[in-house]
């Protein structure tokens, strides 16, 4: 017997569409707070000294915070081809948008303290900002779309064609759903400047965190009453088979009902939605408390559900097609190969706890707050 037989088809599939939440998850989770604080810092941080503060609890971690960014990247292009076909297309533009806004980031860092007059470094701090708020909006707007079906559909051949354009995905739906990342990405950068920082920066942060958490709960509640009452669902009809070849035009899909209805087949998944509002609302708590550990872990929990809350509530849909439902992508029709889906299941066995391993290192490293004091004696080796 083969090796990679050892695993059904089928199981593989499954485990790979987990990891690539996984990944995500785990983007949300790090570089999400970067995110955050770049887009908190032109008002929490309001003299050139505290600005630095605020840049220095990122400084040194962001760029492996990328990591998860990159992982879940090459994770859809290497397993789920049809998908990385599809978004990186139909979304190339945004995908641009993000990326153009992420390159300022770094270019920030490096360029803000190379002068000493307050109009140049004002721009860079802007351009933080922007670096901070674009991704969290436009990653946001990205899910948006998705739980309403994107505009492609596939040839007899499985070319995709895309037949949306980049303003048609700045509807309703998909902005209230940029609001839902923005502000629960803001708390997340909160959480970490109230536990990395003190004085008035953290005082600052503390408001505007309980502020984004109050934001976070409403603007998600309000985006699962609209997907509830406005937005069609997607489901597969008759027989489902979940071991078959990778082409979705063999599976019969159908529009309509609610995505709502997942959660009386797989009660279970409930608890997705209640970790999104529960963790936010302790985040609340915990910044109005200033209990600086639990908000943070509050904030992780809270951005772990509401993520959560989409995939589980999608499955087995990856990426509906609106136009075209038979096109819509599942995990069961637009994954790799059953024997690459083993390999690159034995290199993440391998790679992501070594990866995990050094993060976990290199924050224990760095764990401390960053003051006025540790910027000022250290001009030359920070941000």
């Amino acid at each position: 017997m083969i090796l990679h037989e050892f695993l059904d088809f089928e199981v593989l599939r499954v485990i790979w569409w987990l990891l690539l939440g996984v990944l995500l998850i785990g983007f949300a989770l790090t570089d999400g707070f970067d995110l955050g604080v770049g887009a908190l810092l032109p008002f929490v941080a309001r003299t050139d000294v505290e600005r630095r503060v605020a840049i220095n609890t990122i400084g040194p971690v962001w760029e492996g915070n990328q990591v998860w960014f990159i992982l879940g990247g090459g994770a859809i292009f290497a397993a789920w081809p049809p998908l990385y076909a599809v978004s990186f297309s139909g979304f190339y533009l945004a995908m641009f948008l993000i990326l153009a806004a992420l390159i300022l980031r770094p270019v920030g860092f490096k360029y803000r303290s190379k002068r000493q007059s307050e109009t140049w470094r004002a721009a860079w701090d802007w351009a933080l900002f922007v670096g901070g708020f674009v991704p969290a909006l436009v990653f946001g707007v990205a899910v948006g779309n998705v739980l309403q079906g994107v505009p492609f559909r596939l040839t007899e051949d499985l070319l995709s064609i895309y037949e949306g354009s980049f303003f048609g995905l700045l509807n309703p739906y998909a902005l209230l759903a940029g609001v839902v990342s923005v502000s629960m990405l803001v708390m997340h950068g909160a959480a970490w400047l109230v536990l990395k920082t003190e004085g008035l920066v953290a005082d600052r942060a503390r408001t505007f965190g309980a502020y984004a958490a109050l934001a976070t709960i409403a603007t998600y509640a309000l985006a699962g009453l609209w997907l509830a009452a406005g937005i069609d669902g997607y489901a597969l009809v008759g027989e489902v088979v979940t071991d078959g070849p990778s082409n979705p035009l063999m599976s019969e899909v159908a529009k309509g009902g609610s995505w709502m209805a997942a959660y009386s087949e797989r009660p279970w998944i409930l608890i997705a939605p209640i970790m999104g509002f529960g963790g936010a609302a302790l985040a609340y708590l915990g910044f109005k408390a200033r209990k600086e550990g639990w908000t943070m872990i509050a904030s992780k929990l809270a951005i772990t559900g509401i993520i959560a809350s989409v995939g589980l509530t999608m499955f087995p849909f990856i990426l509906p097609s609106s136009i075209e439902p038979t096109s819509s992508l599942t995990v069961w029709d637009s994954s790799s190969s059953h024997l690459t889906l083993f390999v690159m299941l034995v290199s993440a066995v391998i790679f992501v706890p070594l990866i995990l391993a050094y993060t976990a290192w290199v924050y224990k490293v760095l764990w401390g707050k960053v003051t006025a004091k540790d910027v000022m004696e250290n001009s030359d080796s920070v941000y």
